[in-house]
């Protein structure tokens, strides 16, 4: 996130994301880039796709080692997208939707696995059957009715050729002060 609106509501939390850097990076830019090119809207700054939230300011630390070894022993996440879809009101936002891929879904389960002998503090979780993996590409909620409809009916579409990519990282990021940091960890140690 870049703007300092975005930064401030994020004040505290921490995220564990995939940063795509190829193919789904190159694929997730164009998509972003054609949403906004007909109506500017807020969005995320780079394309990620979130795995976990948190909202631990002063146990980051915790946090980041519950993360390291968890990583350590996950091995590299591919990810395939879909299509262009979008989440209805009342969130109103476009994504790219993601394949549940093995080693995606075994992911989301095992940090699920290591989280449930801790107690911090989880944002928005859901069980694995509900979660819907995806990369946010603008965010709709301010546009008015017919505008929403008119950007989903232009946008949303299933993938003819599926753009795939294989993770070999997490990254950690925290929003502290009105600014992210971040911590890169290496899957399979």
């Amino acid at each position: 996130m870049n703007t300092p609106e975005q930064l401030a509501s994020l004040e505290g939390q921490q995220y564990l994301v995939l940063r795509p850097v190829s193919g789904v990076a190159d694929l997730y830019s164009a998509e972003q880039r054609d949403a906004l090119s007909t109506t500017d809207l807020p969005h995320p700054h780079t394309g990620h796709v979130t795995l976990r939230g948190f909202f631990e300011s002063t146990r980051r630390d915790e946090l980041g080692e519950l993360v390291r070894a968890w990583a350590a022993a996950q091995q590299p996440i591919e990810l395939v997208v879909d299509g262009v879809d979008a989440f209805p009101d009342p969130w109103r936002i476009l994504i790219l939707r993601l394949a549940r891929t093995d080693s995606l879904v075994s992911a989301y389960a095992t940090l699920t696995d290591a989280l449930e002998t801790t107690d911090l503090r989880r944002l928005g979780e859901l069980p694995l059957d509900d979660w819907i993996f995806h990369m946010s590409v603008v965010y709709g909620k301010t546009l008015a009715d017919d505008a929403w409809r008119e950007l989903e009916s232009a946008r949303v579409r299933r993938s003819d050729r599926p753009e795939r990519e294989v993770l070999r990282e997490v990254e950690l990021v925290s929003y502290e002060d009105g600014q992210e940091h971040s911590l890169v960890f290496p899957l399979g140690g």
